[in-house]
């Protein structure tokens, strides 16, 4: 079967105006489903530390909370559900949202182990998990976070490990000076 000119046209035609088609559709499809990026991005940190000294630091930041499960082999730590309508409120009392009957939130912490190089490394994520009641009908309704108490905790983790990485340096340069004192 031969093709004619016209047909190859008519063909060529037909397939650009489809390529324009989906890439059109393409761009306005991301639009609707931006929000999806923004809102389930879990704020997470790297860290040059070892992943003991992560741990440790995860855990002395999240002692004052009642936890939930603390599991090192998995390197996750979960808080039990902690009331908050009263802080929730109070933030908002100058907002123009009404006040809640009820709030509640739940902290979850990953540290993963990891190597840049040689070096070892942890990459810490830190997840809360904000529950409201309006009113008894309409039950718990999850809202977004607006990101400030994850990277308190993050920056918070930073502190302690800067924290502890210094000591350490000061405390093997008291061991190489007392080394020294005895070798002389």
């Amino acid at each position: 079967m031969k093709i004619n000119k016209h047909s190859k046209i008519f063909i060529i035609r037909r397939y650009l105006m489809l390529v324009m088609l989906l890439s059109t559709l393409g761009c306005s499809s991301y639009e609707q489903f931006k929000w999806v990026t923004e809102d389930f991005e879990i704020p997470s940190k790297i860290y040059r530390a070892e992943y003991i000294q992560a741990w440790q630091a995860a855990l002395d930041i999240m002692k004052k909370y009642d936890l939930d499960t603390s599991s090192q082999e998995s390197g996750i730590i979960k808080t039990r559900w902690i009331d908050n309508t009263i802080a929730l409120n109070f933030a908002d009392s100058f907002g123009g949202r009404n006040s809640v009957k009820a709030a509640k939130f739940k902290v979850i912490i990953n540290i993963v182990k990891g190597f840049r190089g040689t070096r070892e490394v942890s990459k810490i994520t830190v997840y809360k998990r904000q529950l409201v009641e309006q009113d008894f009908l309409q039950g718990w309704k999850e809202i977004p976070t607006d990101g400030i108490f994850e990277q308190t905790i993050l920056y918070r983790l930073g502190r302690i490990m800067m924290r502890d990485n210094k000591l350490k340096k000061i405390e093997e340069e008291k061991a190489r000076e007392a080394e020294a004192e005895l070798d002389l």
